[in-house]
Formats: C-alpha cells, structure tokens, sequence
C-alpha cells in the first residue's frame, strides 16, 4: 500500500497534489481544519498550530500507516504574515514558526518511524526560502529554516534509502496568494515570471509527484517558479 500524509489539502497545492496522487492509486491522509473535497481523501482534523496537535490525532495516523509499504510526507501547509523584522514581536514569530517549522518537524518525529525504503520527505518551500523581499519578515525566516531542516534530514537519514527535497513554487495561483496581494497588483506580480504568468497549483502537484518517486535529488532544493524575473 502507498500512502501520502500531506498538510493543508483543503485548498490550493495541497487539493492538486491530493488529486494527483489519487490518480497513482496513493492512499492520502490530509491533515488540516477544513476538509479535503475530494472524497477519496481521508481527512484527519487538527491544528498545526497547536504544539500538542500529534496527541490527539497519533492513534488515527498510526492506524493509518503503520501497513503502508511506501510513505510520502508532504508539509505544505504553511502560515503567510505580512510583517516587518523592525515590528515583530517573538510571540508572533513563534506562531509561524509553529506551523512552519515546528509542526513538520513533528510529524517527521512522529511518521519517520514507519517509513519503508522508497519513501520520501517532501518540503513546499518558497521563493522567499533563499532570498527575503520587504514585509514577509516571518513568512521568509520559517522557510528559510525549512530548507535547513530538510538538508539536515537528508543526512540523517543516509542509509535509510528515504529521500528529502524542498519544492520552492514561484507565484502560484492560490487562495493564500490572492489573499495576500490586490487584485490591481496581480498583473505585475504574474509578469515577474519569465513566462508571464502564475505557476498553476497543478505544476506544483506534479513537480512534487515527480520529487517523491526522485530518489537521486536527495537533499535537493528546486524552484518551480517558472524562471522568476529579478528585478
């Protein structure tokens, strides 16, 4: 049995990469407070932003992969303030690197466990995980340490044959983006891609069913931005 364990499959990324691996006949487990629509979807719900979300949801999810023959853990939920280094206060800081950070890293402690050879750990980064731009102070630091907990991933697991990367979209048409930016702003956001456009949700979904069947980019970071224009 392959199973996949994704965050925030209720919209967005999540929902694409839930659908994409359905069609490879994955079991997938969402983790989130909405539902997945898709009713293939076993849906677990839980806070990630609870330090002791695992508690309450450790006997379904053992249940749920302790046969599996093949996980694939992808930490694609994600917290976005638009914030500044010069006004944010450490108990803000510390509710995205809550979700962020902390939570993959305990669902890595947790699941980590039962992972066969041929399973994977995938990351959803960002473009702000290797640059930072002005007001996503918060946002840009949790990723950041992302791709730091990834590469440190990666080394302890040698041997194990479970491989990590980190998938960085570029501007990709969700609700957390549409949220986030003026409509009279997305015209100019699209054009900072070499292709003039927002990156699909779908391209991302098959970027990251293609990273989990990549055993050879182990540790890897890879942004999926469509060629973003640096201006």
């Amino acid at each position: 049995m392959k199973c996949l364990i994704i965050t925030g499959a209720s919209s967005g990324i999540g929902l694409h990469t839930a659908e994409a691996f359905l069609k490879q006949d994955y079991q997938v487990i969402n983790l989130s407070r909405r539902r997945c629509p898709l009713d293939a979807v076993t849906h677990i719900n839980c806070d990630l932003s609870e330090p002791g979300f695992i508690e309450h949801i450790g006997p379904q999810l053992t249940s749920a992969v302790q046969s599996a023959d093949e996980i694939v853990l992808i930490h694609n939920a994600a917290k976005l303030s638009n914030d500044s280094a010069v006004e944010t206060a450490s108990n803000a800081l510390r509710e995205v690197m809550e979700v962020n950070v902390i939570a993959p890293n305990t669902l890595n402690y947790f699941v980590i466990p039962y992972m066969q050879p041929g399973s994977s750990i995938l990351y959803v980064g960002s473009t702000l995980a290797e640059k930072a731009v002005p007001g996503s102070f918060s946002y840009s630091t949790s990723k950041h340490a992302m791709i730091g907990m990834m590469r440190a991933t990666c080394q302890d697991l040698a041997g194990r044959k479970i491989h990590t990367a980190c998938i960085c979209p570029g501007f990709t048409d969700t609700e957390m983006l549409r949220a986030h930016v003026p409509d009279e702003a997305m015209e100019r956001v699209a054009g900072m891609s070499a292709y003039d456009r927002l990156v699909d949700p779908d391209e991302i979904a098959k970027t990251l069913l293609w990273a989990s069947a990549s055993p050879v980019i182990n540790g890897t970071v890879i942004h999926a931005n469509l060629g973003q224009i640096e201006r």
